[in-house]
């Protein structure tokens, strides 16, 4: 059994790194399937349930520690690589879509908690779960947090997430061939070409890990010490909601140019899925089943209201797949599913994808409270 708060952080350490490093060098299959985040959260619930981790008061605090400050630096790094500017140079299609998706998807969480009369802890895990599929696994951390779901909560939310998404990714990609079918039903004419040349927020130059790992840090100081004055909100939503604002506001700067943030901010979110997981247990996990057919019912209701949508404003099938995908897959599948239209378009692809790590927290605390309100009255 690991006593030792600094043994306790080098093996997750090292447990993230090892499969970061497998899937990034050794191209392995299972990869395709079954994502590193989920496979360091397993490994890590599966060290702490069979009781490799002690429950001591030192391990307790240094959790509680190195989440607390890794968070805010995480989402700091995240957010300095949206450019607003590029995204409204999207035009009027793509941008009905994106938010033909979002409003869907949370239009779909919220009619699913109630017609599924979620508890406490399933309204907090689909509102992580509504974080991730606005943004990505760093908004389901933030919102999950925010929320204050349980690490069994934030484990469930992490399981429908990566089998739904796995999914829903084939299904995007099954639907490609059928595009001048779809755009017959749909009446839409528009032309993509021109988005050929709208770039993305993509940094250039010599990597400076150093420069940004002490501006998270100190953004992440600073977003601790503003929040012990906001009264109306808890203290770690204000904290994410202060480090949301940094990173936005430093991605209007030359801060966005500095390259390496994106290789920083993912390192930073697998310790936390190691740490996270390092405090879930197996027995937690009867009645998964009904948490990925919820998730299937709200993918099916989003696909519905975005074919609804896309009859009603005379959208084209690339336009409201990657809307969708942005959100529900990210930067890790959109850019896949837009090259499979046209490999000009991979760059719209990154860029939707990437807005969504502004999205996805402030829309995954609306949906969240919502979902934890409407838990509160059955």
């Amino acid at each position: 059994m690991i006593t030792s708060p600094l043994t306790y952080l080098f093996t997750l350490a090292f447990t993230a790194t090892a499969f970061a490093v497998l899937e990034q060098k050794a191209k392995l299959k299972i990869f395709k399937v079954i994502p590193a985040v989920v496979m360091i959260y397993a490994y890590s619930m599966l060290l702490a349930s069979l009781g490799f981790f002690d429950s001591n008061k030192e391990i307790n605090a240094v959790y509680e520690l190195t989440k607390g400050n890794l968070l805010p630096a995480m989402l700091f790094l995240m957010l300095l690589q949206i450019d607003i500017r590029h995204f409204l140079k999207l035009g009027k299609t793509l941008t009905i879509a994106y938010v033909l998706a979002v409003v869907s998807i949370a239009f779909s969480f919220i009619f699913v908690s109630y017609l599924f009369a979620f508890n406490a802890d399933m309204a907090a895990a689909f509102g992580a779960l509504a974080g991730s599929w606005m943004g990505g696994t760093a908004n389901m951390i933030a919102v999950g947090s925010a929320l204050g779901a349980s690490q069994e909560a934030f484990g469930f939310a992490l399981v429908v997430d990566s089998v739904n998404y796995t999914l829903w990714v084939m299904l995007l990609l099954f639907l490609v061939p059928f595009a001048a079918a779809f755009n017959k039903f749909t009446k839409s004419q528009e032309n993509l070409a021109y988005l050929s040349d709208v770039g993305c927020a993509c940094a250039m130059g010599a990597k400076r890990y150093w420069l940004l790992i002490f501006l998270a840090l100190g953004v992440s100081l600073a977003s601790q010490v503003l929040a012990n004055y906001v009264e109306l909100l808890n203290k770690t939503t204000s904290i994410v909601l202060f480090a949301t604002f940094f990173g936005v506001a430093g991605s209007f700067t030359r801060l966005k140019n500095v390259n390496g943030s994106s290789e920083v901010a993912t390192t930073m979110l697998y310790v936390l899925i190691a740490l996270i997981g390092s405090k879930a247990v197996f027995e937690s996990f009867s009645g998964l089943g009904l948490y990925v057919f919820a998730g299937f019912v709200i993918l099916s209701i989003h696909a519905f209201i975005m074919v609804l949508g896309a009859k009603l404003f005379k959208l084209d099938l690339f336009s409201i797949a990657i809307a969708s995908l942005s959100n529900i897959g990210g930067v890790a599948s959109a850019p896949i599913l837009a090259a499979a239209y046209n490999k000009n378009l991979v760059s719209i692809g990154v860029l939707m994808a990437i807005m969504g790590y502004l999205i996805g927290t402030f829309g995954g605390l609306i949906v969240g409270n919502i979902l934890v309100y409407l838990a509160g009255l059955t």
